[in-house]
C-alpha cells in the first residue's frame, strides 16, 4: 500500500490542484454537516431544493466536482450560500 504523498506524486497533482480538492471537500463536509444539524434527510432536502436524492448523495460522496448551480440549490433552503473570499495565508 502506497502513501498519499507517493500516491499523489503518481497522479501528478499540483500543489495548487490539491488545494483545490481540499477546499472542495471541506464545502461539501460543511454542506453536509449543516444538513445533518438541521435534522434534514438527503430526501428531504432533495424536494427543497428540486434536485433529484442521488444527485444530493453523490454530492456528498464528492464522486466529482460540483456545479456551482448544484451548490446553491442544495444550500439555499439549508440557509445558506456561496462567498467569495480571500484565502488565509499559510
Amino acid at each position: 500500500m502506497s502513501t498519499w504523498k507517493e500516491f499523489r506524486e503518481e497522479l501528478d497533482i499540483s500543489d495548487e490542484d490539491e488545494k483545490i480538492i481540499e477546499l472542495e471537500k471541506e464545502l461539501i463536509r460543511t454542506m453536509v454537516e449543516i444538513r445533518e444539524e438541521q435534522g434534514i434527510s438527503q430526501a428531504e432536502l432533495a424536494r427543497k431544493s428540486n434536485v433529484k436524492q442521488p444527485v444530493i448523495a453523490r454530492l456528498e460522496k464528492n464522486v466529482h466536482s460540483p456545479q456551482i448551480d448544484s451548490l446553491l440549490r442544495v444550500l439555499t433552503p439549508l440557509g445558506y450560500t456561496l462567498q467569495i473570499v480571500p484565502l488565509k495565508k499559510l
